[in-house]
């Protein structure tokens, strides 16, 4: 890659790693002070706080992929390393869909009103719907990492048996792909759970709204707000994880699977989405958004008063 092109791609992974660590790093920060404060945390701060620290995870290994494809080929890459690197980045992506789409799933059973008997049960229970989806999720974690070091093994044996340069880049393009293809179809549960309670969220708005009209209320009561906040949340993961998930395919169906362009391109995009959610988090959470706006003006004054200080 030119050398023009790398600084570019630095710079931008090193502004979305920046936001991204402050964003997640001041959810965590609000939620632990609460936590101290009030010597307990509510069900939905639980799970942000969760959600922030395995997006943290996601935003440094997306860092160090970078650093590594600066650094070296991946042909050239240590055995060891690339597995390490590779189970931590498959471990926190793993948690961090997970986690979203337990949130998704927390705010259709808090919210949506249905009058399904199964809907019903699932909602009174809805710490337990948790748990239960927390435990069968490392189902997918156990069998997504058992697959996936089946490959780098296979891997190894193979370069063992052809140390040719062309045939160790062909191999470790195959490795690549198998790896990211892996994670795709590990993704596709997380992600069609919560598109699932998108799509409820919605048909619980529309059936709530046409109450109202047939009660000749407003539209802006307390559960229409409540459902707005919860889609624009989830609208807004939906979108976000597709582009991280288009970035996964990208570097899959690409025919120049040793292309630092197309590599840096999938990270950048890649990084848009653990970066952007937690802002559109902060501002959808009153606790959250009214510590930032505070936080805000407390740096507005404090600009201020240097100003006027300065000689």
């Amino acid at each position: 890659m030119e050398s023009g092109l790398q600084s570019f791609f630095t710079l931008i992974i090193v502004v979305q790693f920046t936001i991204g660590n402050l964003s997640n790093g001041f959810v965590v920060l609000i939620n632990c002070i609460d936590w101290v404060s009030k010597r307990k945390l509510s069900s939905v701060d639980q799970i942000l706080s969760t959600l922030a620290l395995s997006r943290i995870g996601v935003i440094w290994e997306i860092l160090v992929s970078w650093f590594i494809c600066l650094r070296c080929s991946c042909s050239i890459v240590d055995e060891e390393e690339i597995k390490i690197t590779t189970f931590i980045w498959v471990i926190f992506n793993h948690f961090s869909l997970w986690l979203a789409t337990i949130l998704s799933i927390f705010y259709l059973l808090k919210i949506a009103s249905f009058s399904r008997p199964i809907f019903l049960y699932l909602k009174w229970r809805v710490k337990k719907v948790i748990l239960m989806i927390l435990l069968g999720n490392l189902v997918f974690l156990f069998l997504n990492l058992i697959q996936i070091n089946t490959h780098i093994e296979d891997w190894k044996c193979g370069r063992e048996r052809n140390l040719t340069w062309n045939s160790t880049l062909s191999d470790s393009a195959t490795l690549s792909q198998l790896i990211i293809f892996n994670m795709t179809m590990f993704s596709l549960t997380p992600f069609i759970l919560a598109l699932i309670s998108f799509l409820l969220l919605i048909f619980s708005l529309w059936k709530h709204l046409q109450k109202m009209q047939l009660n000749s209320k407003g539209h802006r009561d307390p559960s229409t707000g409540a459902h707005i906040n919860a889609l624009k949340i989830v609208i807004s993961f939906l979108l976000l994880y597709t582009s991280y998930f288009l970035s996964l395919l990208m570097s899959y169906v690409s025919q120049m699977p040793q292309s630092d362009l197309v590599h840096a391109l999938c990270l950048a995009i890649g990084l848009i989405y653990p970066s952007s959610h937690s802002l559109i988090l902060i501002l959808g959470n009153s606790k959250l958004r009214q510590a930032s706006l505070l936080v805000l003006r407390q740096l507005k004054c404090g600009t201020k008063d240097e100003t006027f200080t300065t000689p």
